[in-house]
């Protein structure tokens, strides 16, 4: 890419200033986009579509597109998935062009068929009226490149003068946009691997080793049955598919009803719903009935293949557990400890001897017995625990009043 002339004044400067000295507290880059490009026209240069594109590094989502248009006050956001790159709107695209390494790609979207570029989104463009649009690779550190475009209904295109305000505008663009994208991107990544909630306080400083709180939670503690079996006898990427759809199945309610999966412990995961929300048991319990019928549906799937149905078992207690730091001076785990805990988890060994799915703890039990179908089944040793306790089931039947 040309750099502009660092000193020569543009019809951009004003907003350059307001990028450079006007936005340290605006927390998300879709709003300073939005904003930025209203200033721009207010500066004279006639915007009226702009996008910007940028890599998230999500498990789901390869980046996000923000756009804008005349008239709006907010960006539009689309997540992209990692498979646009395989179809029509991205191949030929600009983008495409960009992250093949263009330097700049200039659509005259007003002139003769002939030498027009083909792709759908040019004539999208020419059917709103667009006249000439531009995109730019936006540089951040150590080589990453995202994009940038501008489009304009003005009759014969952009000026030299305006090109040239909105290219002296992109390097501070790429320092404003970097600061918000990392950002998110450390949220992202804190949420992807230790959850909302534990995310939340490790950005809010909770990074200490030995710091943590009492929190009195439900706690739910699953795991498949015979993964050892199927781990040795599988083919490595099947093995993949199969943890990563248990998980989704198990996974997917836990979230949709408040919960909080700590951590996945090779076939298993640690869930908690802490009490202070409204409901946390029985939304424990709603999430594990959604969790079975999730599974049913997967094996149902997997039969079409001949595989043999996965079994899993479930134990649930409730009591205080101390929720925090724990691990080396410089490996840290944010999770749960203490006894309720590993009441939970013997409760889950329990379920292969008690032939039960789910095992709920008498203290669980008489917070949601009013609400779902229980099924006593008596009083059991527990390792680590000197009196025998007195258990419930969660039948698959079960219903709730």
């Amino acid at each position: 890419m040309n750099a502009p002339d660092t000193y020569a004044p543009t019809q951009a400067d004003g907003v350059i200033d307001w990028l450079t000295n006007g936005t340290r507290d605006e927390r998300y880059i879709d709003d300073i986009f939005a904003q930025m490009c209203i200033r721009l026209q207010q500066a004279g240069i006639p915007v009226q579509r702009a996008t910007l594109h940028v890599l998230i590094n999500h498990p789901q989502w390869l980046g996000a597109r923000m756009m804008w248009s005349d008239g709006m006050r907010e960006a539009e956001i689309a997540l992209v998935d990692y498979d646009v790159r395989e179809r029509s709107e991205y191949i030929g695209s600009a983008a495409n062009e960009i992250h093949d390494g263009a330097a700049e790609v200039r659509e005259r979207l007003a002139q003769d068929s002939a030498h027009r570029r083909k792709h759908a989104l040019y004539d999208e463009m020419r059917a709103k009226g667009l006249t000439d649009y531009v995109a730019w690779p936006l540089y951040h550190t150590l080589g990453k490149r995202h994009i940038v475009t501008f489009a304009t209904a003005r009759p014969g295109g952009f000026e030299d003068a305006h090109i040239a305000g909105l290219k002296k505008l992109l390097p501070v663009l790429a320092l404003v946009s970097e600061i918000r994208v990392k950002n998110r991107l450390a949220r992202t990544l804190l949420e992807t691997y230790v959850g909302t909630h534990a995310g939340e306080l490790i950005l809010a400083g909770a990074t200490r080793r030995g710091s943590g709180t009492t929190v009195r939670a439900a706690i739910m503690i699953c795991d498949l049955r015979d993964f050892t079996k199927i781990s040795d006898n599988w083919p490595r990427d099947d093995v993949i598919d199969l943890l990563n759809d248990y998980f989704d199945a198990m996974s997917e309610p836990i979230a949709r009803h408040g919960g909080e999966i700590l951590k996945f412990i090779g076939d298993g995961l640690l869930a908690i719903f802490p009490l202070h929300q409204p409901n946390a048991c029985a939304n424990l319990l709603h999430a594990v009935g959604e969790a079975r019928g999730a599974m049913a549906a997967l094996n149902e799937r997997n039969s079409g293949s001949g595989r043999a149905p996965l079994n899993y078992g479930i134990g649930v207690h409730v009591g205080d557990v101390m929720y925090g730091n724990i691990g080396s001076a410089r490996r840290l785990d944010f999770t749960v400890i203490g006894p309720a805990v590993n009441m939970a988890s013997r409760l889950e060994t329990l379920t292969k001897t008690l032939g039960r799915n789910v095992l709920l703890s008498r203290d669980f039990a008489e917070l949601v017995e009013k609400q779902f179908a229980l099924e006593h089944v008596g009083s059991h040793e527990v390792r680590g625990f000197n009196a025998p306790i007195e258990l419930y089931a969660y039948p698959a039947r079960a219903t709730s009043g």
